[in-house]
């Protein structure tokens, strides 16, 4: 057994574990731990500071996940887009293709709470097989994004596996694996799993940091033993009431982002899941987010927002009123609100066009 498998035996999985170290009564948030599973390994609790901070909203059950009426468990609609068992397919040259059942920390906030770490979310050889030849059969499909659970839990050799039987495959020109294990559990980004990946690429990796706390000395040198493996890395925030719904604390978090080599990607406006609307904000409090970056920081460290749209309508970017108007001049207004013209180029109509290319011959 490698370490980062006995740290994650160790890892909490009832409130009660986690409470008594702050003093408080977990009698209610069992009931939750039953409905929602939790585990958090004990590295991650280690950057809890006091109870309710940034990390603790994101790792310890809340009272308020039982109590939401508003969303739906399924909101991306993914269960009616799964041609074949734990395989998407929403876009027409990708797949999501979910290849574990298991997290290292069940996320209070995850979009696929319904089912990750429950007994409903069987993810098998059997399973895999036929995504795999689904994929085989769809020559269309020239990317795909490995997901879960999280398929760095997968042992070293299972992972192989997959990568191998994709790489098989011609059509297939990309694999992106979408992980939380570099900023939960670091310490599973051996030097083997590295060797491994990297015979597999183009291989791309997103992960998910959602505070600059969750940036550290461990997490910043998991990220850059992987990009020092030419893998690219990539970060998807997800705007949580509590945790990063401030611009300066979202700020900070891209510009940490950068020092470790993990380009910023996307902030998501949070998903309506079943057990998370105390985490959404309004969408007019993204936007301001996204003021707080644009021109007051890297345009490297400017990622898109976007909401993923209920329904399974795919992600669509959210930006706030740059562009005022377009005509013969384009109205224009910068990060600091002053307005600027630009030019237009003149519009030629087909026939003007085609006039053109007539006088020409």
């Amino acid at each position: 057994m490698e370490i980062w498998q006995k740290l994650l035996q160790t890892s909490l999985t009832r409130p009660a574990e986690v409470t008594r170290r702050f003093g408080v009564d977990p009698a209610d948030l069992d009931k939750v731990a039953d409905r929602y599973p939790m585990r958090i390994p004990a590295y991650y609790l280690s950057l809890i500071k006091e109870v309710g901070d940034p990390i603790w909203r994101q790792a310890v059950p809340d009272t308020a996940e039982l109590s939401d009426s508003v969303c739906f468990s399924d909101p991306l609609d993914e269960e009616n887009q799964s041609p074949v068992p734990n395989l998407v397919h929403r876009y027409p040259d990708r797949v999501l293709f979910l290849v574990s059942s298991e997290c290292a920390m069940y996320c209070r906030f995850c979009t696929r709470k319904r089912k990750v770490g429950g007994e409903n979310m069987v993810i098998n050889r059997e399973t895999i097989e036929q995504g795999l030849e689904y994929i085989r059969q769809h020559p269309q499909v020239r990317d795909v994004i490995l997901s879960g659970g999280d398929p760095l839990l997968l042992s070293d050799e299972r992972l192989e596996w997959i990568l191998k039987e994709l790489r098989a495959i011609p059509s297939v020109e990309i694999i992106r694996i979408g992980t939380r294990v570099p900023v939960v559990l670091p310490q599973r980004i051996t030097i083997g799993l590295v060797r491994m990946l990297r015979r597999y690429h183009p291989l791309f990796i997103n992960t998910h940091f959602n505070h600059p706390d969750e940036i550290t000395e461990t997490s910043g040198k998991a990220c850059m033993r992987l990009a020092d493996a030419g893998i690219p890395m990539g970060n998807q925030t997800v705007l949580l009431r509590g945790v990063n719904d401030d611009p300066a604390v979202m700020k900070r978090l891209m510009q940490k982002l950068l020092t470790i080599r993990v380009k910023p990607y996307y902030i998501y406006q949070a998903d309506m899941v079943q057990g998370t609307d105390h985490f959404r904000t309004t969408v007019e409090e993204g936007i301001e987010v996204m003021r707080s970056l644009r021109g007051h920081t890297s345009g490297m460290g400017v990622p898109a927002y976007v909401i993923d749209a209920p329904g399974g309508g795919g992600k669509i970017p959210i930006l706030p009123d740059y562009l005022q108007s377009v005509g013969d001049e384009v109205v224009l207004k910068n990060y600091l609100g002053q307005t600027f013209t630009y030019a237009n180029a003149e519009v030629k109509t087909i026939e003007n066009r085609q006039s053109a290319v007539n006088d020409r011959s």
